[in-house]
């Protein structure tokens, strides 16, 4: 089974800049849960603190067979990346409008948790606008394919 958890608002909301691919400081419990698709990024959002970059309001759900040392579901999880990715981060952060976006979490090689984030820009409605359009030719084109 593949383990998929994406936040689809994110390409629409955003201009997405630079991508990068993190791994991530989980519990027990919490890896279990997301092999079992219980979480979900589409309210989370990456900050930088003391040289570290942090998600916040990533829901991971309890484990159901967990005991009393369960998770709590909403806790910030810090993110490993390397010291240049960070440095790297902490610069293209200082421009005006510009966040961490978590795009997708994914289980590489059925084990490690790794979570892909994005530096981005938010889009602004004639944007979006124009990206919505750009999809509906898309989709009539390809029917007309078939």
């Amino acid at each position: 089974m593949k383990i998929n958890i994406q936040n689809k608002k994110a390409r629409f909301e955003y201009e997405l800049l630079d991508f990068f691919t993190a791994g991530m400081q989980l519990l027990g419990t919490e890896i279990k849960s997301i092999r079992a698709g219980k979480a979900s990024i589409n309210e989370a959002f990456c900050h930088i603190n003391n040289g570290e970059v942090f998600i916040k309001n990533m829901h991971i759900a309890e484990y159901d067979f967990g005991n009393i040392n369960n998770h709590d579901p909403v806790r910030e999880r810090k993110l490993l990346l390397t010291k240049k990715e960070i440095e790297k981060l902490t610069k293209k952060l200082k421009d005006q409008g510009v966040t961490i976006v978590p795009l997708k979490v994914f289980l590489k090689e059925g084990k490690l948790a790794k979570i892909e984030i994005a530096l981005a820009r938010g889009k602004k409605l004639y944007d979006k606008r124009q990206s919505l359009k750009d999809k509906d030719v898309k989709r009539d084109m390809d029917r007309r394919k078939i």
